[in-house]
């Protein structure tokens, strides 16, 4: 069969015998010709470079003042839509070059923990809808196992909790657990073989309060309700050994631990009668003595859980908005795990609020891993993606991910009230479409344009001496300031300078290579030219100096700072 864009016999053997006779086609190389004009740009104004018309060159124009330097703020980056896209790239000045750094050794990354790749795989099976069976019992025996009795004080229930971080062959563990508290909207069930000297009716009241009148608030208001499959108009918190012991004491040293987690297959109407048809959060449980994996002493467990599950419940309610309510696909796992982390944010700005500021503690546990995250990112922009949906990588992927939703939501909603912000998150959540194509719904803009502007906004929001446009800055982050001072009162973890560097050198010595992947800046160069100093040129190229190729949707913004 011929297809209409076949070639006639004649000419597909022409074409063989060239191919046979080992005559390759050489990639065009990047080059500056005479005809490309140079970039005007004026002080704040930004501009995104396509690379194809110009086969790479950018011409940067001499600088008229005799006084004053100029410089220019260059970032080059990846803007197609589809996952996973990467592609080398190099800066070249107008000189000739010295050493670069290999792209290969830009390319190793640290393997993902356990807890991390057990998280994706979460995930992606929301995802795909590939949930684990549950063999033995019937379903509807099953399921009236599981929901006998009202979920009061001192209710006795078995749940079925995943037994396995990567074996979902393996049964799931039965877990009996006694509801110890209950409130409005949340009731925490504790495993009734948890070990001693665990947290007290006090430590779980306390607990449930915070859930129940602050974070539950926090989450339904910024992203929408989550289901009530089961009918009991509450979301289970089952603080179990199960969890803890997913992870062994050597792996939780060394790599860390998983504080909790939702699980789709219990809301999924494909399988829920199957596992625990309703709303649940699996969440560690206090073990001091280390009796199940690492030790987990109360203090941490008071502190950290109320952090998972403010994440975890986006989850929960981008399920029930995306799946349930408009039987499309669960959202991203890029975009889905930006919205989580942006949820951690919000319950400690919450928590702040609700204190009028003087609980910087809680405050601290709520935004440490983001700003920790972020500066995994920073530290390295070139290597992690931010459009992926082939897992949702590790934390400084999910740093980058924070950073596009807070910015998404300081650039896109119609003022800085939780009001406004929460009107626009609820627009990503409550919507059948997901990735790229829901952010270009929500921001009524080509994602190209908001990643671009992303990018930027990234190193100038607010670079001292520079007054940003509205259309790159975060508004609730100065992260500048905020890094000193949240590494002086919050946790050492945390880079005491801000962690994104922008190299300068004059425009004719730039050279710089890398990777470049999906969505993400992959380097921050400044060019400097001092006064009256002659034009220059840049070129942007892969790592060969061959043409960036057109379907990774190639880009060099380019910002004039001075």
């Amino acid at each position: 069969m011929v297809g209409k864009n076949a070639l006639p016999a004649g000419l597909w053997a022409a074409a063989l015998a060239a191919a046979c006779a080992g005559s390759p086609i050489a990639p065009e190389l990047a080059a500056c010709r005479s005809g490309v004009s140079a970039l005007l740009l004026s002080v704040g104004q930004p501009t995104a470079i396509d690379p194809g018309p110009t086969a790479g060159c950018v011409s940067f124009p001499a600088n008229a003042s005799t006084t004053d330097s100029a410089e220019y703020l260059l970032v080059p980056q990846v803007t197609a839509e589809a996952p996973n896209f990467r592609s080398s790239f190099k800066l070249a000045g107008g000189q000739p070059l010295t050493a670069a750094p290999p792209v290969a050794a830009l390319l190793q990354g640290a393997p993902l923990s356990p807890a991390e790749q057990f998280h994706n795989l979460l995930r992606l099976m929301e995802r795909t809808r590939a949930y684990p069976g549950v063999s033995g019992a019937p379903r509807a025996r099953a399921q009236a196992a599981l929901t006998s009795g009202p979920d009061t004080v001192g209710n006795q229930r078995v749940f079925k909790v995943l037994s396995s971080l990567t074996n979902y062959a393996l049964p799931p563990t039965n877990v009996t657990a006694i509801a110890r508290s209950v409130g409005q909207h949340v009731a925490i069930y504790v495993d009734a073989a948890a070990p001693p000297n665990g947290l007290s009716t006090q430590d779980l009241d306390t607990l449930r309060s915070v859930f129940d009148t602050l974070l539950y608030a926090t989450d339904t208001t910024a992203f929408g309700r989550e289901s009530d499959i089961d009918g009991n108009g509450l979301v289970i918190v089952l603080m179990t050994n199960a969890v803890n012991t997913l992870v062994s004491a050597s792996d939780c040293l060394a790599t860390g631990y998983i504080g909790g987690f939702f699980f789709g297959a219990d809301i999924d109407p494909s399988v829920a009668s199957m596992w625990n048809n309703g709303e649940l959060f699996y969440s560690m449980i206090a073990d001091s003595g280390a009796t199940l994996s690492c030790s987990h002493p109360n203090s941490q467990i008071k502190r950290v859980v109320p952090v998972t599950f403010v994440h975890e419940f986006q989850h929960m309610i981008s399920y029930n908005q995306h799946v349930l309510l408009r039987g499309g696909r669960a959202e991203a796992l890029w975009l889905n795990e930006g919205m989580s982390h942006y949820a951690e944010e919000l319950g400690g700005r919450a928590i702040l609020a609700g204190t009028g500021g003087l609980d910087s503690v809680r405050f601290c546990s709520h935004v440490l891993g983001d700003l920790y995250n972020a500066a995994l990112y920073w530290g390295n922009p070139g290597l992690h993606a931010l459009v992926d949906t082939g897992g949702i990588g590790g934390l400084a992927e999910r740093g980058n991910a924070w950073l596009f939703v807070r910015y998404l939501v300081d650039r896109f909603a119609a003022d800085t009230t939780i009001a406004a912000a929460a009107a626009f998150t609820r627009l990503i959540d409550q919507t059948l479409s997901t990735g790229t194509l829901n952010v270009t719904q929500a921001t009524v803009q080509a994602f190209a344009t908001t990643v671009e502007e992303w990018a930027l906004a990234n190193w100038v929001s607010d670079l001292p001496g520079f007054t940003a446009p509205p259309a790159l800055r975060y508004k609730h982050w100065a992260f500048r300031t905020a890094y000193p001072r949240m590494n002086a009162t919050c946790s050492s973890r945390l880079p005491a300078s801000f962690p994104l560097v922008a190299v300068g050198s004059a425009g004719p010595s730039i050279n710089v290579k890398g990777v470049m992947w999906t969505g993400s800046g992959a380097a921050y160069q400044r060019a400097l030219q001092g006064p009256s100093a002659a034009g220059f040129t840049v070129l942007f190229s892969d790592s060969t100096g061959a043409l960036l190729k057109a379907t990774v949707v190639p880009r060099l913004n380019v910002l004039r700072i001075r």
